[in-house]
């Protein structure tokens, strides 16, 4: 048994108030804290299930969930879940999509979050789009290549 000193201990302050209220809809920066490939209910698909923590810029602490559906029957849907995937892949910087759902884990992007509404299950948040911190695409942009070479090319300080 280890003694607590609390004497030396400073409390933090967090915004997370332990609530469920879905948050205010809009874009908030977020870790991804957890990320896990589950079967769909009707034992069709799969899906991965992404926890976020949100990061601010208000509601820090708080925790998010979203699905991306990546295996389904319905190939409009698959697709869907896809281009989501493709999307929060290189809105954390990933330079491909990703093979395994813990190289997720630890990304940080913009998450814009809509409300969703449930009488079954009250309102919710709904994870709607991705971007990078600096509010475009964090995918490495191609680089020009250079130049062929020419015969008659010299370089500038050649006469």
């Amino acid at each position: 048994m280890a003694g607590i000193n609390l004497e030396s201990y400073d409390f933090v302050a967090s915004e997370n108030t332990g609530s469920f209220e879905p948050l205010p809809e809009g874009w908030y920066t977020a870790r991804i804290d957890g990320a896990e490939l589950k079967p769909t209910k009707a034992g069709t698909g799969e899906y991965i299930s992404v926890a976020y923590t949100i990061e601010g810029p208000s509601h820090v602490g708080r925790k998010v969930w979203g699905n991306l559906n990546i295996r389904n029957p319905n190939p409009q849907a698959e697709n869907i879940g896809r281009e989501q995937l493709s999307k929060l892949s290189l809105a954390i910087g990933l330079p491909a999509m990703p093979r395994d759902t813990d190289q997720l884990i630890g990304g940080v992007a913009q998450i814009k979050l809509s409300i969703r509404r449930s009488e079954q299950y009250g309102d919710g948040n709904e994870v709607k789009d991705w971007k990078a911190l600096g509010g475009g695409s964090a995918a490495p942009q191609p680089t020009a290549a250079p130049a062929p070479a020419t015969a008659s090319a010299k370089a500038p300080w050649a006469k």
